[in-house]
């Protein structure tokens, strides 16, 4: 356990080192168990953070995401949340004046996260396979930059359906409508 332990920080710590060393513009941190965003890599990472454009934190254990982390990362043009236990995004999201594009599919979101509808420059929103009933219709409609939005496998219902896309002037994806079954 313990050894298994110590090669995921190793990993953590070489990915974060590649990113600083070579000064790239993104940190892929996918697949590495982590339950929380390190600590430690906001200091091992200072000198880079305005230049990182695009961040994975994919397939993690994540169950939320730090203020902190947000504001350290004020540049990003690219989030990759998905496979994660998030069910919110902090309001400081709305921060994000570059970020274009949000993976946040399967994850725990009941909700559509709220704080999304004030980034202005968003275009791709994903959040494939989570548990959302509802869309704020309305703030939707005034996201001039988004193209597309994916709400398959979630359990819209055919309210929302009906009220949502003569409103939306992008891209709405979503499952196809399982029928009534009758007894």
């Amino acid at each position: 356990m313990q050894k298994r332990m110590g090669e995921a920080v190793a990993r953590v710590a070489r990915k974060v080192n590649d990113t600083v060393e070579n000064k790239t513009d993104s940190l892929d941190l996918a697949n590495c168990k982590l339950m929380t965003f390190p600590v430690g890599i906001y200091k091992a990472m200072r000198s880079v953070t305005e230049g990182i454009h695009r961040i994975s934190l994919a397939n993690n254990e994540l169950k939320s995401l730090t203020s902190r982390f947000v504001t350290t990362f004020s540049q990003l043009r690219e989030l990759n949340l998905a496979g994660n236990y998030l069910h919110r995004l902090p309001e400081e999201v709305t921060s994000l004046l570059h970020l274009r594009a949000i993976n946040l599919s399967r994850n725990r979101f009941r909700h559509f996260p709220e704080p999304l509808a004030a980034v202005a420059t968003l275009e791709t929103i994903d959040l494939e396979e989570n548990e959302i009933t509802e869309v704020p219709a309305e703030k939707l409609a005034t996201m001039t930059s988004l193209k597309s939005l994916n709400l398959r496998e979630n359990p819209v219902g055919a309210e929302v359906r009906l009220l949502v896309r003569p409103l939306v002037p992008f891209d709405l994806l979503l499952s196809p409508e399982q029928p009534i079954l009758k007894a």
